[in-house]
């Protein structure tokens, strides 16, 4: 299985699938958008064997590009795992405190963000793409963590994930002004007069959200993969029916 580790240690595991023509779909993990829902489970459990434990113990949340957010707890473990009608409905941020439950996020061009706290033994991840971004769920999601949940933003640690890259995300100019009316985005964002459109990097923009909720600069990491260009990405720019990428979080 291709799968992209970011930490893999006694503490926890974390990363991403990537596509994979050798498996069934690619290795599509996501069952809202399938050909054959026991194929995406077959591809679930490969992961939960690499990570070691089983499909079961996976959350998986019914996202809608909305800016919520949900605390998992044990009753919720399981959900969306194997069937799509019990998924977490309409949420885009997870996080949770439980031991060996695997936190995830499907994306394919968008922002899938991985996040941990070890003094609060907090770990989570978001979807975020444009709208998200726009409605600015990590910043929300980061500064409710830090109000109700008493993690602090500095000890926080955050992946951002594989996304479309600034390069191949065109937008016209309604996307543009509400990036614009974000107030701090203009730094990521570019007009091409060739093409009449706007070049926006929303992986950057939501590193700026992280750092505006109190997160250093420097316990934020990128991926730059951009998952238009690279042969190993799922992108919905490219391909409307394509599959998604699995981003993983899990506390040993």
């Amino acid at each position: 299985m291709n799968v992209k580790f970011y930490e893999n240690n006694e503490q926890r595991l974390l990363g991403i699938t990537l596509k994979d023509a050798r498996l069934p779909e690619n290795n599509n993990m996501a069952l809202h958008i399938c050909q054959n829902a026991a194929q995406i489970i077959s591809n679930r459990e490969e992961l939960a064997q690499l990570l070691h434990t089983d499909v079961t113990n996976f959350v998986c949340a019914n996202q809608t590009h909305s800016a919520n957010f949900v605390q998992i707890t044990e009753q919720q473990v399981g959900n969306g795992a194997l069937e799509l009608s019990t998924a977490i409905p309409d949420t885009d941020g997870l996080y949770t405190y439980e031991r060996n439950v695997v936190i995830s996020s499907f994306t394919a061009d968008c922002v899938p963000v991985l996040f941990y706290n070890d003094q609060t033994n907090l770990i989570g991840a978001i979807h975020s793409g444009w709208q998200g971004t726009i409605k600015e769920i990590t910043r929300k999601m980061l500064q409710h963590l830090k109000t109700h949940e008493n993690c602090q933003p500095e000890d926080m640690q955050i992946i951002i994930g594989p996304a479309i890259s600034q390069e191949k995300f065109e937008v016209d100019t309604d996307v543009y002004e509400k990036f614009k009316a974000l107030g701090y985005a203009d730094d990521f964002m570019y007009f091409n007069e060739r093409t009449n459109k706007y070049h926006i990097d929303n992986q950057q923009t939501v590193k700026k959200q992280c750092e505006l909720a109190g997160v250093p600069s420097t316990n934020i990491t990128i991926d730059p993969m951009c998952t238009f260009n690279h042969e190993d990405g799922f992108s919905y720019r490219q391909d409307r029916g394509t599959g998604r990428h699995l981003s993983f979080i899990m506390r040993k």
